[in-house]
């Protein structure tokens, strides 16, 4: 049994032990504020340092099927390619969900490529980079279908903190359950079309760091997992 088994079964035994298990079940509040408020097209700048909006090219179109369960699962979602000076482009795609961020799953990369027609080239691993003097747990991995090779960063935030697909997300779940509370639930992805993977990794850390720079500092903190609940 691997660690992060070990706590979502603590959590499960504290709840019951307590007899707050109704709470995990019955959430009474949400902690959804300003992302709800505020539409992610704000929240996420358009221009910062090199990089602007591209508007001649969009992220992988997804099918209609597809678009209508995402559309049901998430209050806002935002995708954007931005390019840069020397012409790199880079993909944002953000998926958010106040009250519903079980659906998150379908918004996870190593789910929605596959169904999109693109196979998982590259295991997914993680990777921890430092952003100044914040660190963020990134999930990379490669995904690509013929000649199209995709290199993607991504992290999950659900209610102040960063987590992981799996037990991390229950983990996460029944900590705000216990307080009786629902967490919102913010995935943020980002990727480029490359064959150099390390190269592609790189440039997306720069992406990330300068749009992070780029954010109001409330925000930042909130979809780095720093924010206190």
């Amino acid at each position: 049994m691997n660690s992060q088994r070990r706590k979502a079964l603590a959590f499960v035994a504290a709840a019951v032990a307590s007899g707050a298990g109704a709470m995990v079940l019955v959430p009474r509040a949400g902690v959804a504020e300003m992302t709800a408020a505020m539409p992610l097209d704000t929240l996420f700048p358009a221009a910062f340092r090199t990089w602007k909006i591209d508007p001649d090219v969009l992220p992988l179109e997804v099918g209609a099927e597809l678009r209508k369960v995402i559309a049901e699962s998430y209050d806002q979602t935002l995708s954007r390619t931005y390019v840069n000076a020397q012409g790199y482009r880079v993909m944002l795609s953000v998926a958010y969900g106040g009250r519903r961020n079980q659906g998150m799953d379908i918004h996870r990369p190593e789910i929605c490529y596959p169904a999109q027609g693109l196979a998982l080239r590259r295991d997914t691993r993680e990777e921890v980079v430092a952003f100044e003097r914040d660190r963020l747990a990134l999930k990379r991995l490669v995904a690509g279908t013929g000649a199209r090779n995709e290199p993607i960063s991504y992290w999950l935030v659900i209610g102040h903190d960063v987590a992981s697909f799996g037990y991390g997300h229950r983990i996460a779940l029944l900590k705000y359950g216990l307080t009786g509370h629902v967490p919102d639930g913010m995935l943020i992805r980002v990727s480029s079309i490359d064959d150099d993977e390390p190269a592609a990794f790189a440039a997306q850390d720069v992406f990330l760091r300068d749009m992070l720079d780029a954010m109001a500092p409330d925000f930042r903190r909130r979809i780095l997992g720093l924010e206190q609940g």
